[in-house]
C-alpha cells in the first residue's frame, strides 16, 4: 500500500501504529521496522589493569636496538622494520625465540633465560643512563585519580619480572598495584588473552568481596597485540595513541585517548561522575 493512500485510508491517531505494526516497503524494496534502541551500560567499574612498555613509557627503540645487540652476539642478523612493528606488545622472551627461530636457531629454556637476563641488565643499565626517566607525562597523574576513586589496579605486562620492579621502583609506584603479572608468570603471553583471564582470577581471589568480572574491568593498552589479549579476555579496552597514531587505534579499541588524562571514565561508567553539588 503506497504511503500516500495509508494516510487517506486511516485516521491520524491509527497512522503510526499502523506504520509501525506493518512496516513500509521503500522504492528499494527494504522492509523499514521500528526498533526500540537499546542502551549497554557498563557495569560499576571495579578495576584497571596496565600495561608497562608503551603506556608508561616509550621505549620500544630501546627494546629493538638492545633485541639487535643480543643477535648480533650470536652471530644473526638484527631484525627489520616490519619484525618490529609486528611485534610491538610481544613479551622478550616470545620476541628472542621468534628471532632466533626464524634464523634457525632453536635453544634450550635455560639458554633463552640467560639470554633475557642479558637485556634485562642492559635494559636496566640504559635507562639508569638517562638524564630523565623516560616516563609519560599522564600517567602519574592518571594512577593518583584512579587511586581517589577506589578502583584497583593491576599490572599485566610482557616485560619480566625484574624489569617491571625495575621500573616501578624508579617511579616509586610498587605499593600503588594490587597485583601485578608479567612475562615470567605466564607461559603463553600477549596477544593469547591467557594473562588478562589469570589477572581476573587474582583478583577475584584476592578480592572476592569486589566481585570482579572481565566486564567491569579496564586494560589500557598502547598496541594490537595488547588489544587483541584483552579482548580475548572480553575485557573493554582503553587505546592510547602513543606507538600508532589515533585513528588506528580508535578502530580496534572501544575507547581511545591521545593522553590518559583526557579519559573521562563517567562516561564509561556513570556512577564516577562528580557528585552533583560539585558540578553545580
Amino acid at each position: 500500500m503506497a504511503l500516500g493512500k495509508l494516510f487517506k485510508s486511516h485516521g491520524d491517531r491509527s497512522k503510526l501504529q499502523l506504520i509501525l505494526k506493518r512496516g513500509l516497503h521503500g522504492r528499494s524494496g527494504i522492509l523499514l521496522k521500528y526498533k526500540k534502541p537499546t542502551v549497554h551500560l557498563m557495569p560499576q567499574l571495579q578495576a584497571v589493569l596496565f600495561e608497562i612498555n608503551g603506556v608508561f613509557l616509550n621505549d620500544s627503540a630501546i627494546q629493538f636496538e638492545l633485541l639487535d645487540e643480543i643477535l648480533l652476539s650470536e652471530n644473526l642478523r638484527p631484525t627489520d622494520a616490519i619484525y618490529q612493528n609486528e611485534s610491538l606488545g610481544k613479551s622478550d622472551r616470545r620476541c628472542l625465540q621468534e628471532c632466533l627461530a626464524l634464523r634457525g636457531r632453536i635453544v634450550s629454556d635455560e639458554y633463552l633465560d640467560k639470554l633475557i637476563a642479558k637485556k634485562s641488565q642492559a635494559y636496566q643499565a640504559k635507562l639508569s643512563a638517562l638524564e630523565t626517566f623516560p616516563v609519560a607525562s599522564d600517567i602519574l597523574p592518571f594512577i593518583t585519580s584512579l587511586k581517589l576513586k577506589d578502583l584497583l589496579l593491576g599490572i599485566v605486562t610482557g616485560y619480566s619480572s625484574t624489569d617491571t620492579d625495575y621500573i616501578l621502583g624508579q617511579l616509586e609506584l610498587k605499593d600503588a598495584f594490587d597485583i601485578v603479572l608479567t612475562a615470567d608468570d605466564i607461559p603463553i603471553f600477549k596477544p593469547s588473552g591467557d594473562s588478562y583471564r589469570a589477572a581476573i582470577k587474582a583478583l577475584q581471589t584476592k578480592y572476592p568481596e569486589r566481585q570482579i568480572t572481565a566486564k567491569n574491568c579496564l586494560a589500557i593498552e598502547d598496541n594490537f597485540h595488547g588489544i587483541q589479549a584483552a579482548k580475548s579476555a572480553r575485557i573493554p579496552v582503553v587505546g592510547v595513541a602513543r606507538t600508532y597514531p589515533f585513528h588506528m587505534m580508535q578502530r580496534c579499541s572501544n575507547w581511545c585517548v591521545d593522553y590518559l588524562t583526557e579519559l573521562e571514565l563517567e562516561r564509561i561508567d556513570p556512577s564516577l561522575a562528580p557528585p552533583a553539588e560539585v558540578l553545580q
